[in-house]
C-alpha cells in the first residue's frame, strides 16, 4: 500500500521530500441511530479500513489534492488563504479536505504553506461507513502535523464536524468524526452527544463477528432527508421545552416522553421524537447487555433499533429492510439493524462465525433477486483512530 501510494505520489506530484503517512479509520455505528444530535447516546467504533494519505508542504503555495478513488477529477489545485476557501460544487470531492483548512483558519489557526496531498480510501462510497469524515479527520491530522498545531483529538473532532456543518451543509452530528479520531482497537466507544463525556466498552464478540452489508444504493447525507429529520426533532423538542424544562431529546426517559408527548401537535414529529427518546434508552441498555456479557440481548436491541428506524423515524427503504429482515431469519445472527443516516447506504449484524459464509450467501442471494443488483459483504475488525503511520 505505503509503496503503491509513493509512487503516484512521485508521479502526480513530482520528485522531493518524501511525503509523511497517514490513516484515518471509517466507522459502523452499533447502536444509537439519529440520536447524536438530540443529545443522546451513541455506541460506535472505528473500523480497519479507511482512508490512507501521504502529503508534504510544497513551495508553490497551492493546496493540491488527488485522489486515488476519484481520478477523473484528477489533481485540484486551490489558491489563496484558505480562510478565503469557499464550497465549490465542480471540487466534489475535494471539498472536504478544503472545509476542514477553512475551518482550522475559523479556529485561530495560520495555514502558511502549500500542502500536497494524496488520498487513498478503500471504504465503499456512499456507503454510510463515513468516507466523507474520514477523509476530514485525515486531513486534521494532516495539518497537526505539518504545521504542528496543538489540537487534541476531541477537538479535532469538533473542527471537523463544524467544517461539514458550515462549509459542507450538513448539519451532522459529531459521532461520526469523534468515533474516528477517538476509535479503540476491540472497543466500541459509550458516547454521551450532550457533553462528549465517553467510555471505551470492550467488544467481546466471543465467537462471532461484525458483518457489514452494503445495500449499493448510493447515498449523500446533504441530498437526503438528513436534515428534515433533524428539524423535525427540533420542532418537537421546542413544543416539549413548553411544558417540561429540558435542552434535548435525550434527558427524557420513555415515561417521561409519553407523560408529555401529546405537546407536539405534529403526529409526524410526535414519532421522530419517540425514536430519538426510545433509541437513545436502547443504547444505554444495549451497553449494560455487552458488559454483562448478555450478547443476546444486544442482539435484541439491535433488531428494534431496526424497527423503530423503519417505522417512527421512516429512513430506513426498502433495500435496507431486505438486508435486516433477511438476516433477522438467517442462523447464527444475533442482531441486525441499519447504520448510519439511511436511505441507503449498510447494515450491520453481529454473526456466529461458522455462520458467516451461508449468512452472505442466503442474505445476498435474497437481496440480488428482490432488489435487482447485488449487496457486497465485510468481515469487519474493530480498530484505532486516525493517526500518522
Amino acid at each position: 500500500m505505503q509503496t503503491k501510494m509513493r509512487e503516484e505520489f512521485a508521479k502526480i506530484f513530482g520528485e522531493g521530500r518524501e511525503p509523511e503517512f497517514y490513516f484515518a479509520p471509517g466507522r459502523v455505528n452499533l447502536i444509537g441511530e439519529h440520536t447524536d444530535y438530540n443529545g443522546g447516546h451513541v455506541f460506535p467504533c472505528a473500523l480497519s479500513i479507511g482512508t490512507y494519505a501521504l502529503a508534504r508542504k510544497n513551495d508553490c503555495g497551492k493546496m493540491r489534492f488527488y485522489s486515488l478513488n476519484f481520478t477523473r477529477f484528477g489533481m485540484l489545485a486551490v489558491e489563496g488563504p484558505a480562510n478565503e476557501f469557499t464550497n465549490v460544487p465542480a471540487d466534489n470531492w475535494c471539498n472536504y479536505p478544503k472545509g476542514v483548512m477553512w475551518a482550522y483558519t475559523q479556529k485561530g489557526h495560520t495555514i502558511d504553506s502549500g500542502l500536497d496531498i494524496l488520498y487513498y480510501g478503500n471504504i465503499p462510497n456512499g456507503s454510510g461507513l463515513s468516507s466523507s469524515a474520514s477523509i476530514e479527520v485525515v486531513t486534521a491530522v494532516i495539518l497537526n502535523d505539518q504545521f504542528g498545531f496543538d489540537v487534541d483529538m476531541v477537538e479535532v473532532s469538533k473542527i471537523c464536524q463544524f467544517s461539514e456543518n458550515k462549509f459542507n451543509g450538513v448539519n451532522c452530528g459529531i459521532m461520526d468524526q469523534f468515533a474516528i479520531a477517538m476509535g479503540k482497537a476491540g472497543h466500541a466507544i459509550f458516547l454521551d452527544t450532550a457533553d462528549l463525556s465517553y467510555t471505551y466498552a470492550p467488544l467481546e464478540l466471543t465467537g462471532a463477528k461484525i458483518v457489514i452489508a452494503c445495500s449499493n444504493k448510493k447515498r449523500g447525507l446533504a441530498d437526503s432527508k438528513y436534515n428534515e429529520r433533524r428539524s423535525q426533532c427540533e420542532t418537537a423538542l421546542a413544543q416539549l421545552q413548553a411544558v417540561k424544562p429540558i435542552n434535548s431529546l435525550g434527558e427524557l426517559t420513555e415515561e417521561e416522553f409519553d407523560a408529555i408527548a401529546d405537546a407536539i401537535t405534529d403526529p409526524v414529529n410526535r414519532k421522530r421524537a419517540k425514536h430519538a427518546v426510545y433509541e437513545n434508552q436502547r443504547t444505554i441498555r444495549a451497553v449494560e447487555a455487552l458488559k454483562n456479557n448478555d450478547i443476546a440481548l444486544f442482539g435484541k436491541l439491535m433488531n428494534e433499533s431496526h424497527v423503530s428506524l423503519r417505522d417512527d423515524y421512516e429512513v430506513t427503504g426498502i433495500e435496507l429492510d431486505t438486508l435486516a429482515e433477511t438476516a433477522w431469519e438467517q442462523p447464527g445472527v444475533i442482531g441486525s439493524r441499519m447504520t448510519g443516516a439511511g436511505f441507503g447506504g449498510c447494515t450491520v449484524s453481529i454473526v456466529e462465525d461458522d455462520k458467516i459464509d451461508a449468512f452472505i450467501e442466503n442474505v445476498g442471494n435474497v437481496y440480488k433477486d428482490k432488489i435487482g443488483y447485488a449487496a457486497d459483504f465485510y468481515v469487519v475488525t474493530v480498530g484505532d483512530g486516525a493517526h500518522k503511520m
